[in-house]
């Protein structure tokens, strides 16, 4: 088995191009036409003179497939070599084309291969060299100097294959490195688009979550109290502004023919904010920070952010009016930060977790951290906790107070 492939560049649907093809023609061509005048010299006496012109057509006609073919190509021309031997004929000019089927072979075909072409063709020099020789110092200097001519053209063939073959190693590691870009990006892209769906997800179910309790606690109101009706309803649209706005944002990254928005995303200090839009909603919540308050990084930021966010969407959607009072508490550690929302409800907080609170596993392991989501230890309401490593900065401000 070849284990030097032609580069593909120059392949045709028979692995050879069509002007190398045209090279081999001219080369065969040219080799039978220079013997044939002069080939009738070399006929032993007595054989036909048809014999000369027939060995050096089954010398050069073979080579006409040797870049398809080497090893068969080689052994059809060594067969009509031999024949000539014991023919009794001497070497014949067209016997050089010995040597461009040895390169083929050592050009294309593994190591032993053509070691083992070179061996063959080297024991009929030295047969025809002891056979025709004149005397015993000329028959060793032929021998010689086609055994140097042998290595040489052996040499120079093995050399051309290792090339070629290194080139055609280069040229695959270059597709597959091609390759492996394009899905690198198709993954990255299937990531991206994972990310803002789950933002999307966060984003409308607070959002819509808010509305709703606005717009009911507006409906109930309208006859008794239309001042605080009228409050709940521009709240409502506040909240709906604000994430059609962010929703935007989010959506503008799916555009292909778009970079992508690179406003800032919300962090540890919009707790404050998005606690106090809870409130509003009729949602009696205390944020407590303890620790050194220090940067986290963006991506730990934002995890911090939706993770709240998220417990106070399943808080308002399952428990309820039943919630009672609403601990978030965000504790700050040399080497963590915990996260926790609690609530007091006794209603549908157990119920099963949704894509809310998958979502909220997967951004927390991501960052390497661990998800608590289930009923308190004392079956007295629900609650979320989440550990995440800290990026480890120094702090930049301390306080360990509470909004209430």
């Amino acid at each position: 088995m070849s284990v030097f492939p032609p580069p593909r560049a120059a392949q045709a649907p028979d692995g050879t191009s069509r002007w190398l093809r045209t090279l081999d023609v001219v080369v065969a061509a040219g080799v039978f036409l220079y013997n044939l005048p002069i080939q009738r010299a070399y006929v032993p006496h007595g054989a036909p003179e048809v014999l000369g012109v027939v060995l050096s057509l089954a010398l050069c006609a073979p080579f006409l497939a040797s870049r398809r073919r080497p090893r068969l190509a080689f052994a059809l021309m060594v067969a009509a070599a031999s024949v000539q031997v014991l023919a009794g004929m001497p070497p014949i000019p067209a016997d050089v084309i010995l040597l461009a089927g040895l390169y083929a072979v050592a050009s294309r075909c593994s190591r032993a291969t053509s070691l083992a072409a070179a061996a063959v063709l080297e024991v009929l020099v030295v047969v025809g060299a002891l056979r025709f020789g004149a005397a015993p110092v000329p028959t060793v200097a032929a021998a010689a100097v086609a055994s140097v001519l042998i290595a040489s053209v052996w040499m120079w063939g093995f050399t051309i294959g290792l090339r070629r073959a290194y080139v055609a190693g280069l040229a695959e590691r270059a597709e597959q490195a091609e390759r492996s870009r394009d899905d690198q990006a198709r993954i990255a892209a299937v990531e991206e688009r994972a990310r803002i769906a789950r933002e999307i997800h966060d984003i409308v179910s607070h959002s819509l979550s808010v509305v709703v309790v606005m717009s009911e606690g507006a409906a109930g109101l309208v006859h008794t109290d239309p001042h605080r009706s009228e409050q709940a309803m521009r709240e409502v649209t506040r909240t709906g502004r604000t994430a059609l706005a962010e929703m935007r944002r989010m959506l503008g990254v799916l555009r292909e023919e778009e970079a992508g928005s690179h406003a800032p995303q919300p962090g540890t200090a919009e707790l404050p904010a998005l606690v106090e839009q809870v409130r509003r909603a009729g949602t009696a919540v205390d944020l407590h920070v303890g620790g050194q308050v220090r940067p986290l990084g963006a991506g730990t930021e934002l995890v911090v952010y939706r993770i709240v966010q998220e417990a106070l969407t399943n808080v308002r959607k399952h428990a309820g009016p039943d919630a009672g009072d609403v601990q978030v508490r965000v504790d700050y550690h040399p080497d963590r930060v915990d996260v926790l929302v609690r609530d007091e409800g006794r209603g549908r907080g157990a119920a099963a977790p949704g894509h809310g609170l998958t979502g909220m596993r997967e951004r927390v392991q991501t960052y390497g951290g661990r998800l608590h989501a289930g009923p308190r230890a004392d079956g007295s309401g629900f609650e979320v906790a989440a550990t995440l490593p800290s990026a480890g900065r120094e702090p930049v401000t301390s306080t360990g107070g509470s909004s209430r």
